[in-house]
């Protein structure tokens, strides 16, 4: 119970951080793309300028060998997605692609390919998180706090 619980507030956490990033996206999407690896960082307690870097299929399996939580884990894909999207329009289409490719390599690895789509128009994205977070009883539009 006391894991759930933690899971849970963790990706409450997320989704706050997810939501920030989605108003901020908006006029600034270079500055939404930096929210959202925060919030990554947070979120899987690592080193995100590091870890992004990394070729999908190393990221893979560092991620496999930490033990991120599949539930956790779905988050962090479209979140990597939602990012590969503000990093293009930030004219930063190099690192949107290895954005997208690392998200890609994770759902293979997480079993989650077959439910994602991975050339999602960044509106359909949102909609996407927030009908995971509602299925998972978090209201994305909550008014969320720093706490």
């Amino acid at each position: 119970m006391l894991q759930q619980d933690y899971l849970m507030r963790l990706i409450i956490q997320f989704v706050a951080a997810t939501t920030r990033s989605i108003e901020i996206g908006k006029v600034r999407p270079k500055e939404a793309a930096e929210g959202l690896e925060d919030a990554m960082s947070e979120a899987l307690d690592m080193d995100a300028s590091t870890l992004l870097r990394l070729e999908p299929e190393s990221l893979s399996d560092i991620l496999r060998v930490s033990g991120v939580d599949p539930d956790l884990m779905e988050y962090i894909i479209r979140s990597m997605l939602l990012e590969a999207w503000y990093l293009e329009e930030a004219n930063l289409p190099k690192t949107g692609q290895l954005r997208r490719d690392q998200a890609r390599a994770l759902a293979y690895m997480y079993g989650l390919e077959d439910t994602l789509d991975f050339d999602i128009p960044v509106e359909d994205l949102e909609t996407e998180l927030r009908r995971l977070a509602e299925g998972d009883g978090i209201d994305f539009d909550a008014p969320w706090s720093d706490d």
